[in-house]
């Protein structure tokens, strides 16, 4: 596309335009700032994903993009009612599931436990989807990384209980076992630390 077809249009415009037209095709962070024509093209990039549902990724969303790179995955826009959830919202649920993914446990930050590329990133999901009538109400919604995510489309799982979650423990070999504790102790250290000398 010429910057001559581009000229007299808005940072965002532009860059709608230019994802649009090359939908599929992983464009890296040089290229958007020059298409954007401002130091600002980050955050048009975010409002484009945001406000109006444009589903581009990053390396955080996909092992396959490397820092910097960007892909519209297709120009259907994503659901409204995937944006349509409040800040408070989002904070509240994502501080209720410990900053955890509700389906594999992964920790925002942390590398992914079924992909190691990439670092966790959370999206808010309904467990009951809303398509299945599901609400946008706090019950209704959980964090979940962008891997599940990728796979979870219209599933409803329920969180597992304490007694099933201790019975599979209990199942699992003692190295299993002891990887489960070292998890806990790093996920929580200070309350570990308290169990540790209650029981001294």
């Amino acid at each position: 596309m010429s910057k001559k077809a581009l000229k007299g249009k808005g940072s965002r415009a532009k860059l709608r335009e230019f994802f649009l037209k090359n939908a599929g095709r992983v464009l890296n962070s040089g290229t958007l700032r020059e298409v954007a024509g401002t130091s600002e093209w980050g955050r048009r990039v975010r409002e484009l994903r945001n406000e109006e549902g444009m589903n581009i990724v990053t390396h955080n969303d996909r092992s396959d993009l490397k820092p910097g790179e960007y892909l519209l995955v297709d120009i259907k826009p994503l659901p409204a009612f995937e944006r349509d959830i409040s800040k408070e919202v989002r904070a509240f649920v994502l501080d209720r599931n410990g900053f955890t993914c509700q389906m594999c446990g992964a920790a925002a930050g942390e590398p992914h436990l079924y992909d190691a590329g990439r670092k966790t990133r959370l999206h808010i999901g309904h467990i009951i989807d809303k398509t299945m009538g599901g609400s946008d109400e706090p019950s209704n919604l959980r964090a979940i990384c962008s891997v599940c995510n990728e796979g979870a489309s219209n599933l409803t799982l329920n969180r597992p209980q304490a007694i099933k979650l201790l019975a599979q423990i209990r199942r699992a070999p003692t190295t299993d076992q002891l990887d489960v504790l070292k998890w806990v102790i790093d996920k929580f250290p200070k309350q570990a630390e308290a169990i540790l000398k209650k029981t001294k």
